[in-house]
């Protein structure tokens, strides 16, 4: 059962042991999740050091694909400091925006375990000592959700090619990773060479993007924290769980508070706003690339098109992307409407011209939405003035004014009517 109070009293100062590696205050240990990332990455397939033939290589071909796309998008570049990374240097240099994403989510898991043991979730002979526990009990939750973490930036590691290809802002610097551009062109028969600039194009293009349009970081990371509030614990399967702990059996807890399959987000206008939002953005950021990259690599890439399929099919089947915000953020993304939007995209560079198709970008009162991409004619060809010249400039004052996530499903209608 239970054990003696003793017995139980040198269980917690096992857990403290624990937890006192950890310097964090955030909900996550992200130290830990860090080792487990690493520690997973070696486990299966290793972490090969960036050879300097290879770092020459990248940073040309990174320099290279930023040229053309100069060519066919009206945004500048977003290319400063090439550089080639190592799986490790993937986790470290992108771990302060994961924190972003996944702190709301451990947040609200953490603490909503906390409030149903202190609400009588614990079997009755452990309720008279459950209040001094309650802090380390939601301290070791946020330790399994590290856990947890660590272990989907372990996978993660393994199958990305660059810094930008799960279509979120993850760094400011444009970067390939040899392992993973390895890992890609696995059973292709297409040039190296040709792979690792179309590779290159991509990461390059995604740049323009995060670094040339203000308002676009906030609005991704505000749509993720935004569906994170709506995150709960299923309390039932919890409270069956903590039936028969033994609070003497450390493994027992990390067991119980592991928390994957207790994730449960409410289904809430507000859950529903939020994942159009961020579905929608993605949609259209991934998109928008796939459009500039096809136009760049036309008549310099023979293998263009059947690279950028087996993108999509990448893509469609569950990329790092889909799994990576089923595991930290709770949801699934829906691949079928990056094609939708990369054929919106298209069409609006037909019928507008590069420059005011990128326009759009200016604000995000003026990006298309769900239902646009659902029907894009209306959006196609209605008319948007707007002169380029805000979009270069930056508009700072947006970035702030549409923190709070921005558009959302809510003022859709409305927008469109401004739109015109």
């Amino acid at each position: 059962m239970f054990g003696s109070p003793e017995q139980m009293a040198a269980a917690m100062r096992q857990f403290a042991d624990m937890l006192s590696a950890s310097p964090d205050a955030g909900p996550v240990n992200w130290d830990m999740a860090k080792n487990i990332a690493r520690h997973a990455m070696v486990a299966e397939g290793g972490d090969p050091s960036v050879m300097e033939g290879e770092r020459r290589e990248i940073v040309e071909a990174l320099n290279l694909a930023d040229l053309w796309l100069n060519e066919v998008t009206a945004l500048p570049s977003g290319v400063v400091n090439p550089q080639a990374w190592s799986r490790s240097e993937w986790i470290e240099k992108t771990v302060p925006v994961w924190k972003q994403l996944a702190d709301p989510v451990a947040a609200r898991m953490v603490e909503t375990m906390g409030g149903t043991l202190s609400a009588g979730g614990l079997p009755p002979e452990a309720q008279a000592m459950a209040g001094p526990l309650m802090g380390m009990l939601k301290q070791m939750g946020g330790m399994m959700v590290g856990q947890q973490i660590g272990q989907a930036l372990g996978s993660l590691a393994r199958e990305v090619v660059g810094s930008s290809d799960i279509g979120l802002p993850l760094s400011d610097t444009a970067a390939l990773l040899p392992g993973g551009i390895a890992a890609f062109s696995h059973g292709l028969e297409t040039p190296s060479d040709e792979i690792r600039l179309y590779l290159a194009l991509r990461e390059a293009a995604h740049h323009r993007l995060f670094q040339h349009v203000p308002w676009l970081r906030a609005h991704l990371l505000g749509a993720v924290e935004e569906y994170a509030q709506g995150i709960t614990v299923d309390v039932s399967a919890l409270e069956e769980k903590l039936q028969g702990l033994d609070l003497s059996n450390p493994a027992q807890l990390q067991e119980v508070l592991g928390g994957g399959e207790l994730l449960k987000p409410e289904e809430t206008e507000r859950q529903k706003v939020a994942l159009n939002r961020l579905e929608t953005t993605l949609a259209l950021v991934e998109g928008w690339v796939a459009t500039v990259v096809d136009a760049a690599a036309a008549g310099r890439l023979p293998s263009a098109v059947a690279l950028a399929e087996t993108v999509r099919r990448r893509r469609a089947t569950g990329g790092p992307a889909e799994r990576t915000f089923a595991t930290l953020v709770g949801l699934e993304l829906r691949p079928r409407r990056l094609r939708e939007a990369a054929a919106l995209w298209k069409a609006l560079g037909d019928e507008r011209g590069v420059e005011r198709r990128d326009a759009v970008w200016g604000h995000p009162d003026l990006m298309p939405t769900s239902d646009d991409l659902d029907d894009p004619t209306v959006f196609v060809k209605g008319g948007i003035e707007l002169d380029l010249s805000s979009l270069e400039a930056g508009d700072e004052h947006q970035g702030d004014d549409r923190a709070d996530g921005g558009t959302d499903g809510g003022t859709d209608g409305e927008d469109r009517d401004s739109r015109g």
